[in-house]
C-alpha cells in the first residue's frame, strides 16, 4: 500500500475493507451463509469461469444492498456516443482535429456522460470484438448518477482538469499525465473541478494487460508495482429522489432508478479492479546507437487479439527521453502502416509536428495512409548536429494503435467542427533532394 492509501500492483489478488468496518471481509470463504455486518456477497466476473488462471478475472464485493435491486432499464439518449460506423462515407485521408471544445459552464451544465463524443471506431459490441475512441468534454460533476459499461473497458486519459472517480471499489483522483482503466461492468461516477477534457479508448472483448517484454528482460516499460488500485470506501445513503444508473449496452445507453447509492461496498477482494497509472513512471527504453526502435517499445498497455503479436489496441506514449542515435534522422520516420494510429496530445509539442498538433486535439492516420514528419521537421533534422539531446521535454503525446480499420463518425467529421482541413498542407513543401550525381564520401 502506498503512503496515499492506494494498493499497488497490476492484476494482483488484492483485498480491502473500509476501516470503519473492521473484519468485514469473510474469513476462509467467499459466500458465507451470513456475511459480517449483515452484508450481501456479490461476485463481479470479468472473464468466463473456466478461463485459465492467468486470465481469470473476478472480484467479490460485500455490499449493503446488492446491485440487482433497481427498477427496469429504459432507453436513454445516447447524445454523441455511437457505435454506428456507417453513418458517413469512409475517409482515407490524414485527419487532424484542433482542440475539442469544452462547453462553458455559464452556458450549459454538462457532466461526464453527457459530454461523451465518439470520434471513431470499428467492430461490434454484440460480437465482443472491436474498439471505440471517444473524447469527453464536461464542466460539472455527476450528481446522484453513475455509469456502467457492459460493452467493454474504458481506458481514460485526462488532458485538462483532474477527475475524481468514485467506483464500487473506492475512489481514485486522476490527473493529466495519469491514466485510469475502468473495466467492464464496474459502476463509477465522475466529479470534475472546472472545464475538463480527455480521451477514452474503449475495447470490447478483451482486457488491457502489460505487454510482454521478451529480450528486454524482467524489468522495464510500465512496471507492475506502479499501478494503483483504490481502497474500499462506502456510503450508506438513501436517495429518495432517485439514483440513476446509466448502462452502456450493445452500443446504446439505458437508465434505471434505485433509491440508494451503488457505492455501498464495505469490503472486497479479487483481481478484477479499476486501476490508475502515472505516465511519469514509465521506464523508457530507446535506441543508443543508430536508427529507430519501433514505437511499440513505448507500449504501456495492450489489449491482445487472438492473433499472436497483433493487438486489438495498444496504448503507446512518447515521453521525455534522451535522443542519442548517430547518423540517424531522429524524429519518427515516414510510414505506411497496416494498423490504425490515433494520436492525442496531453501537453507540450509533438516532436514531428511542432505546429498545428495541439493539446486537446487529435489525429488519425488510417490503415496504409501515409504519414510522417512535416516539411519543417524534415529540413531541420536532416541538417541538425547530432549531439545528445533531450526529446519531448515537457511533452506527453500518446497513441491508440489498433489492428481495426476505424471509421470516423459524423460527429468527428462534421458536427464537432474541429477537423483541420488544411492538415495535408504541412507536407506540401516537401521537395526532392535527389542528386543522380551523388557519390559516397571518401572520408
Amino acid at each position: 500500500m502506498t503512503a496515499r492509501g492506494e494498493i499497488c500492483g497490476f492484476g494482483n489478488e488484492l483485498a480491502s475493507e473500509d476501516p470503519r468496518c473492521p473484519g468485514s471481509l469473510p474469513e476462509g470463504q467467499n459466500n458465507p451463509q451470513v456475511c459480517p455486518y449483515g452484508l450481501y456477497a456479490e461476485q463481479l466476473s470479468g472473464s468466463a469461469f473456466t478461463c485459465p488462471r492467468p486470465t481469470n478475472k473476478r472480484s467479490w464485493l460485500y455490499r449493503i444492498i446488492p446491485s440487482v435491486k433497481h427498477k427496469p432499464f429504459t432507453k436513454a439518449s445516447c447524445g454523441d456516443l455511437t457505435e454506428n460506423w456507417n453513418e458517413v462515407e469512409p475517409d482515407p485521408n490524414q485527419l487532424r482535429w484542433l482542440p475539442f471544445a469544452i462547453p462553458k459552464s455559464t452556458e450549459k451544465k454538462v457532466d461526464f456522460v453527457a459530454g461523451l463524443h465518439t470520434v471513431c471506431g470499428a467492430g461490434d459490441a454484440k460480437s465482443r470484438n472491436g474498439i471505440g475512441i471517444h473524447v469527453y468534454t464536461c464542466n460539472t460533476s455527476m450528481v446522484d448518477s453513475c455509469f456502467n459499461n457492459s460493452d467493454g473497458d474504458f481506458l481514460i486519459v485526462p488532458q485538462q482538469g483532474e477527475i475524481l472517480i468514485t467506483t464500487e471499489f473506492g475512489k481514485m483522483m486522476v490527473e493529466p499525465n495519469e491514466i485510469c482503466v475502468i473495466q467492464q461492468g464496474m459502476r463509477f461516477s465522475v466529479d470534475v473541478f472546472g472545464e475538463t477534457r480527455g480521451y477514452i479508448l474503449e475495447v470490447y472483448g478483451a482486457h488491457f494487460e502489460l505487454p510482454d517484454l521478451g529480450p528486454i528482460g524482467a524489468n522495464g516499460l510500465a512496471n507492475p508495482r506502479d499501478f494503483l488500485c483504490p481502497v474500499a470506501w462506502y456510503e450508506d445513503r438513501k436517495v429518495s429522489t432517485g439514483y440513476t444508473v446509466i448502462n452502456k449496452y450493445q452500443g446504446k445507453l439505458f437508465a434505471c432508478q434505485q433509491d440508494f447509492s451503488p457505492f455501498n461496498v464495505v469490503a472486497w477482494h479479487g483481481n478484477y479492479t479499476p486501476y490508475k497509472y502515472n505516465l511519469k513512471n514509465f521506464m523508457v527504453i530507446n535506441c543508443v546507437a543508430f536508427d529507430h526502435a519501433d514505437p511499440s517499445i513505448f507500449t504501456v498497455l495492450t489489449a491482445k487479439s487472438t492473433r499472436p503479436g497483433v493487438a486489438i489496441a495498444d496504448f503507446v506514449i512518447f515521453p521525455p527521453r534522451w535522443g542519442v542515435a548517430d547518423h540517424t534522422f531522429r524524429p519518427p520516420y515516414y510510414h505506411r502502416n497496416c494498423m490504425s494510429e490515433f494520436m492525442g496530445l496531453i501537453k507540450g509539442h509533438y516532436e514531428a509536428k511542432e505546429e498545428g498538433f495541439q493539446p486537446g486535439g487529435a489525429s488519425l492516420h488510417s490503415i496504409m495512409t501515409p504519414h510522417g514528419p512535416d516539411a519543417d521537421c524534415f529540413e531541420k533534422n536532416s541538417t541538425a548536429e547530432l549531439s545528445p539531446e533531450r526529446v519531448a521535454e515537457g511533452t506527453m503525446a500518446f497513441m491508440f494503435e489498433s489492428s481495426f480499420s476505424m471509421a470516423v463518425t459524423k460527429w468527428g467529421l462534421q458536427t464537432c467542427q474541429k477537423l483541420d482541413k488544411s492538415y495535408y498542407q504541412c507536407w506540401e513543401p516537401l521537395r526532392s533532394h535527389f542528386n543522380p550525381n551523388w557519390k559516397p564520401s571518401t572520408q
